[in-house]
């Protein structure tokens, strides 16, 4: 019997096997949505979140990541999602996308969130919707993402 394609990776939120070089590389270079990030800022990013590695269950290789920030309450957003360009087209960032809603589901949070420009098939494989009301969201984009601003006393 051989294997599907989805048997062939195992994901999981250990931190202890994630590959920091490899997803700094994979999103500073690959990412239309991190490029230039830098290396410290990528390891900033990954000791403050839930993180998610997608491995090939022969080699051990990390083949795939995606990162939540939450409070594990009430709220989390799924972002940096990749999958490596060897691994596309098997339906991992679906399965990807599916761990990280299965993880958090029981902790009771109210709303999982992500933005994408080119993607929306594979969450919507997994339950995630249109915003239905738009209107009620709002963001604050700051000119140099590196620099860190005072709040006015």
């Amino acid at each position: 019997m051989t294997d599907t394609p989805l048997e062939r990776y195992e994901i999981t939120p250990d931190p202890a096997r994630l590959d920091p070089v490899r997803i700094h590389h994979w999103l500073s270079t690959d990412a239309y949505w991190a490029l230039g990030r830098s290396r410290e800022k990528q390891d900033l990013a990954i000791e403050g979140s839930l993180n998610f590695g997608a491995y090939e269950t022969t080699s051990g290789e990390q083949v795939g990541y995606a990162r939540v920030v939450t409070d594990h309450a009430t709220f989390a957003w799924l972002c940096d999602v990749y999958v490596a360009p060897s691994a596309r087209g098997r339906g991992l960032g679906t399965r990807l996308a599916a761990a990280v809603r299965d993880h958090l589901a029981p902790t009771g949070i109210r709303r999982l969130m992500l933005a994408t420009e080119d993607a929306h098939g594979v969450y919507e494989k997994v339950g995630f919707k249109l915003l239905g009301d738009p209107e009620k969201w709002m963001h604050l984009g700051f000119d140099r993402p590196d620099a860190v601003r005072q709040l006015p006393s």
